[in-house]
């Protein structure tokens, strides 16, 4: 008997109508190649921690030494509400024993290193992992984490397909 391989994944890249804006990201090459091997653990870490759908736009913004999730047009902070969701989810995740996680790229909650931050004054200043994101790759240093443009790369999906295998 094969043993199953969780996932956790962006819970949009699976088709599911959590985004933003109402919409999701299907990705059928990660359904194509992962579907028929892996069991998917899908995850919105804003959807989860009780954020609506729609919702208005979020960013990552510096604040001295921190990182908070801001509303862009009103500034709302919604940095306390992901991260208490957070600390629960990543237990139960490494209770369901997931083996690695596929997030979305370039979003603010799940990018693995491309998410854009700003300035206070809106000023783009980089890219850095997404509030879960980071906290996934903190939590479980060991598993292995990609988005699902980078996976597209065969050395990159080969390493990934590696690790999850163990």
């Amino acid at each position: 008997m094969t043993e199953i391989i969780k996932l956790g994944i962006s819970s949009c890249l699976l088709g599911n109508n959590v985004r933003y804006d109402g919409g999701n990201k299907l990705d059928q090459y990660l359904m194509d190649v992962f579907g028929r091997i892996v069991e998917w653990v899908p995850i919105c870490p804003e959807v989860e921690a009780g954020l609506t759908v729609p919702r208005e736009p979020m960013q990552l913004v510096a604040d001295g030494p921190w990182i908070r999730l801001i509303i862009i047009e009103t500034k709302q902070d919604r940095t306390d509400a992901i991260f208490r969701w957070v600390e629960k989810k990543l237990n139960h995740l490494e209770q369901e024993g997931v083996r690695g996680f596929i997030l979305k790229a370039r979003s603010p909650s799940c990018g693995i290193r491309d998410a854009e931050f700003f300035s206070m004054q809106g000023e783009s200043i980089g890219a850095r992992a997404g509030l879960f994101a980071k906290a996934v790759m903190d939590f479980f240093p060991d598993l292995p984490a990609e988005d699902e443009e980078r996976l597209r790369d065969p050395a990159v999906r080969q390493r990934f397909f590696d690790r999850i295998s163990v």
